[in-house]
């Protein structure tokens, strides 16, 4: 009855056990540790970079595990693994009905009927006039004459205190095609007004990120001759009509000796713009023809061949645009009627695109 207990061996490797896995969880939780929940600045640095290390290493292995693989299957003969597409805002936007499709017949009617028809047969030419706002700034008309050299066939006029109706008068009387209007607010151009002759429509855009080309780093200075046009991304009813308004301002026969481009880039519904020269390059790259890095033996000689690169060099300026309203007809704030006007309420979702 008095006598003492033996204590079992197993008890004590158990225990033993315990304080292990115990031990290993502690470890775990710390390792998992955000560096948001640490105090010390010094530290929480010092986990940061940690973390944003092992992530860059993980990132490596994976490419370098990806760039196995497809190596692999191309030694077999198999065909390799189908590249990643990355989800982006742009390819998960929301189902729009307005997007147009290339076997659609009403919309290369339309097309047939609009304002722009004319100027883009070619039946028309292109006359722009610009102007500003009443008031002007030092900035303002120095953006205008990098306009005048963007489009070609286009006039300042001052505006002086004539009202904006007296002045499409005037443009419908001397045959202009399109009225272009810089607005300045605080001495910085901050819209752009573009109205279509006779017709309309008359788009209002909010101008942002304004690069003169002064201010552009090894900017280039463009020639006379007529630009080529590229458009991005314009894939909706509304972009599609503000796409053929933008493409209205430029001659259709662009002078290819000039290699001059100027592209309009729309993305999330903000319209880039950028000038640029180009030139093609034929530059030699060398190939060797020894296979596999420890043939120490054999030397490879080396092929030149001749690969065509295009180099850039932008002439400026450059900005950034956002459409405000498209109004039917030429300019009138009290009886227009808008075919489409930028709400706050419309922002309900970041992968919701009108253009």
């Amino acid at each position: 009855m008095g006598g003492k207990r033996k204590d079992d061996g197993s008890e004590g490797v158990e225990g033993e056990e315990d304080s292990n896995t115990s031990y290993k969880k502690m470890k775990k939780e710390k390792r998992e540790i955000l560096p948001s929940s640490i105090k010390n600045k010094e530290k929480r640095s010092a986990v940061h970079a940690k973390l944003k290390h092992q992530k860059k290493l993980d990132k490596r292995k994976k490419l370098k595990a990806r760039d196995a693989a497809a190596k692999r299957a191309l030694e077999l003969g198999e065909e390799p693994p189908a590249k990643l597409i990355p989800r982006t805002i742009e390819n998960t936007r929301e189902a729009d009905e307005t997007v147009c499709m290339p076997d659609d017949e009403e919309l290369f009617a339309g097309n047939d009927a609009d304002e722009f028809s004319a100027i883009l047969k070619q039946d028309r030419t292109p006359k722009i006039l610009i102007t500003t706002c009443r008031f002007n700034s030092t900035r303002g008309p120095a953006f205008i004459n990098e306009l005048l050299s963007v489009i070609p066939n286009a006039h300042y006029y001052k505006r002086g205190t004539y009202d904006l109706k007296k002045i499409v008068e005037y443009a419908n009387n001397k045959e202009f095609t399109s009225i272009v209007v810089v607005h300045i607010n605080r001495r910085e151009p901050d819209a752009l007004l573009i109205i279509g002759l006779p017709d309309g429509p008359t788009a209002h855009f909010k101008l942002s990120s304004l690069v003169l080309r002064k201010d552009i780093k090894n900017h280039g200075n463009p020639t006379s001759h007529e630009p080529e046009l590229v458009l991005n991304n314009f894939t909706t009813r509304l972009g599609h009509r503000v796409g053929r308004l933008i493409q209205s301002l430029f001659p259709q026969s662009p002078n290819f000796r000039g290699r001059r481009v100027v592209t309009f880039h729309n993305q999330r519904d903000f319209i880039f713009f950028r000038h640029h020269r180009y030139i093609f390059e034929a530059k030699e790259t060398k190939q060797s023809d020894s296979i596999g890095k420890n043939a120490k033996d054999t030397k490879g000689e080396g092929i030149s061949k001749e690969k065509v690169i295009a180099r850039l060099q932008e002439c400026g300026p450059r900005f950034t645009l956002k459409l405000v309203s498209l109004q039917h007809g030429t300019f009138d704030t009290k009886g227009g009627e808008y075919e489409w006007v930028h709400k706050p309420e419309m922002d309900t979702s970041r992968r919701r695109f009108f253009l």
